[in-house]
């Protein structure tokens, strides 16, 4: 199991002064945005700023957005933040098995060494295309996870997005199967964007969001960092059933069984692992 991504914060990348803040977060992880958070005019002058700040930065994992790959700025955004300290990409626009085969071929001819590629699945065909996308046998890179991007996606049906997120129920199905068909690991889910002060509605979403699948939350203000945290967290009960039921079966196969009761609860091998990987999950977040 990968380090758990619960929270990864956006920060402008035309904004050093919300970066380093950023960086000193309880985010699990920190996107520093080259796309749609800056100006054209922008675009070119705050790579070398963004570099600098990476090859400073030597403890929290942090990622940048690129631009896509049909702008005309995605391979020098990508050249110009390979610092040593980058943990990886993410890829914005993604929406075929095309585009793997292209950032893979991109990625090689810059050298750009062991990083992570997250695909950010924001479209209608993005959607329909994801489990081709993400399973492309390419030379080199493979998208490691899947990002949803609900405001783009919204925008492409032409429909709302709403509090109570049903339009967001098919791509919320969708996308934790394809990563898992996939072997890849569980995505992240779109930012809490309808009313950010509104935290009753955020811990609702983002209950939803787990209940599909996904690991994690991308976030775009820091008062939702803790919720969300403790929200894609094994809750302190969990912890202690998980390890009732470890020690319960592991006693049980002793004995020569497969299969046990445990507070009134069926107990058999599918439980267990389920059980280890919630322990194993609590151990990763500890060591972060």
């Amino acid at each position: 199991m990968t380090n758990p991504l619960r929270t990864v914060l956006f920060v402008p990348g035309n904004r050093p002064d919300r970066i380093e803040k950023a960086l000193a977060s309880a985010a699990d992880a920190v996107i520093i945005d080259l796309e749609d958070a800056v100006p054209i005019a922008q675009k070119e002058k705050v790579r070398l700023p963004v570099r600098e700040i990476l090859d400073k930065n030597h403890s929290k994992r942090t990622y940048v957005r690129v631009n896509g790959l049909r702008t005309p700025y995605c391979k020098d955004d990508i050249e110009a933040v390979l610092s040593p300290n980058l943990s990886g990409i993410f890829l914005p626009k993604v929406e075929s098995p095309a585009d793997s085969f292209e950032i893979d071929r991109l990625l090689n001819e810059l050298k750009a060494g062991d990083i992570d590629l997250i695909a950010i699945c924001e479209s209608a065909k993005g959607v329909e295309e994801i489990y081709s996308t993400v399973s492309a046998k390419t030379t080199s890179y493979r998208f490691s996870t899947v990002a949803f991007g609900a405001a783009d996606y919204t925008l492409d049906l032409g429909i709302e997005l709403t509090k109570k997120g049903r339009a967001l129920d098919y791509p919320r199905s969708r996308i934790p199967v394809a990563c898992r068909a996939a072997g890849i690991a569980a995505p992240l889910d779109t930012p809490w964007m309808i009313d950010i002060q509104d935290i009753n509605g955020l811990i609702e979403d983002a209950k939803k969001a787990k209940a599909f699948g996904f690991q994690g939350k991308l976030i775009i203000h820091p008062n939702h960092i803790d919720v969300c945290n403790e929200i894609f967290s094994p809750t302190e009960q969990e912890i202690s059933f998980a390890r009732e039921v470890i020690e319960a079966f592991e006693e049980a196969e002793r004995e020569g069984k497969a299969a046990i009761s445990l507070s009134d609860k069926f107990i058999d091998y599918p439980i267990v692992e389920k059980a280890r990987r919630v322990l194993s999950m609590i151990d990763l977040i500890k060591k972060e």
